[in-house]
């Protein structure tokens, strides 16, 4: 078993760990506070690969593999998780399923703006009444004379809703064959019936904009259809599992900064005439941090290594997203008990952490759904 990374997986790690450092990490604290879109840091990541990394160069991406793209996750997230959330969407939750499922003509038209950060995509699959039930939902596609198809209903919770340009849609076609009546559509937001609700006001990952879409009459042509009539539900869990590799990819990330806060903090605060990180309750904490993260990475890389070789990956990925997830909850938890005061205080970054490692647990699938 080779635990060895290549050079060229070792090449798109330093670009991310770069921009993440000069450009990401000293912004994310400003961004968190006004909840203002990142456009510019996101369209530097998109210059540089990291928003298409799994799509090939003739579609305006990096051309490279899973494990590439879990290495990039992590160094961002580890800087700040808002920025890795709309990373991830674009590249796992868009991208993805297109490059599957899509024409070529597809491909090339929604595909390279989002990979080369031209355009910001999206992923509407969640309604009001409708989150880990997907089979529920109540936004109607109906077929026209012409071919084309009327949408009419709402999504909610829709990641770069307010700054999407296209959206991977799904509708139902034929409620009476429920998950088999599903269809998958790609909305142009520019047209006509579409509409965005207010930006959510967020617990963490502020700067990833979140609203509810709203399609009144929408027509989306029959070359707007994503693979068959019938076949969004399939196309919909394929493309959650490789959100789940990206989910797990921003847990350890989120963990990583959280767990170096700890180790940093732990050395250097004193009580009882010496270093906490003396006690051993707080070496037991550490020790326990440091497993669960190795762990993670471990479990997250194997996903992606599946994913690469072509098999299919989808327990993998729940079993990464899970155990990270709730490792970086954890994580990010005793790390705000170590920091004590100064650990709920604005003044650092752990606080930053804690907030957004709750969200992680819940979407791609909540930890219940895992």
């Amino acid at each position: 078993m080779d635990f060895s990374f290549t050079e060229e997986q070792l090449m798109i790690q330093d670009v991310a760990r770069r921009i993440a450092q000069e450009k990401i990490a000293p912004s994310a604290e400003a961004f968190d506070k006004s909840g203002e879109f990142p456009l510019e840091n996101i369209r530097l990541l998109g210059e540089n690969g990291l928003m298409g990394i799994e799509v090939p160069a003739e579609y305006g991406g990096a051309g490279m593999d899973p494990i590439a793209y879990v290495l990039a996750m992590v160094e961002v997230a580890a800087a700040d998780a808002a920025h890795s959330t709309i990373m991830s969407v674009n590249n796992s939750l868009f991208c993805n399923g297109i490059l599957t499922h899509g024409t070529e003509a597809q491909k090339q038209k929604y595909v390279r703006a989002i990979a080369e950060g031209a355009a910001i995509g999206a992923f509407a699959l969640t309604e009001p009444q409708s989150g880990s039930d997907a089979t529920a939902m109540r936004c109607r596609a109906v077929r026209q004379a012409d071919g084309s198809y009327k949408i009419n209903g709402k999504k909610s919770w829709i990641t770069s809703g307010p700054v999407a340009k296209y959206i991977v849609l799904f509708a139902m076609t034929d409620p009476d064959k429920g998950a088999r009546g599903i269809t998958a559509f790609l909305v142009d937001t520019d047209k006509p019936g579409f509409g965005r609700g207010k930006t959510e006001p967020k617990l963490g990952i502020r700067a990833s904009a979140t609203c509810e879409i709203e399609f009144d009459d929408y027509i989306a042509d029959a070359d707007e259809v994503l693979g068959k009539e019938g076949e969004g539900f399939k196309i919909a869990m394929g493309v959650l599992d490789a959100g789940r590799i990206g989910i797990a990819s921003q847990s350890i990330g989120i963990a990583r900064a959280a767990y170096e806060a700890s180790l940093a903090y732990v050395n250097e605060r004193k009580a009882f005439g010496q270093p906490i990180g003396a006690f051993q309750m707080t070496q037991a904490k550490i020790a326990d941090m440091k497993c669960k993260l190795d762990a993670s990475l471990l479990l997250t890389l194997r996903a992606a290594w599946v994913k690469g070789q072509g098999k299919r990956f989808t327990t993998e990925a729940s079993v990464a997203k899970l155990t990270a997830s709730e490792a970086c909850m954890w994580i990010a938890h005793q790390t705000v008990q170590i920091h004590a005061g100064m650990g709920y205080s604005k003044e650092m970054p752990v606080e930053r952490y804690f907030r957004d490692a709750k969200i992680t647990e819940i979407y791609e699938g909540t930890s219940e759904i895992q």
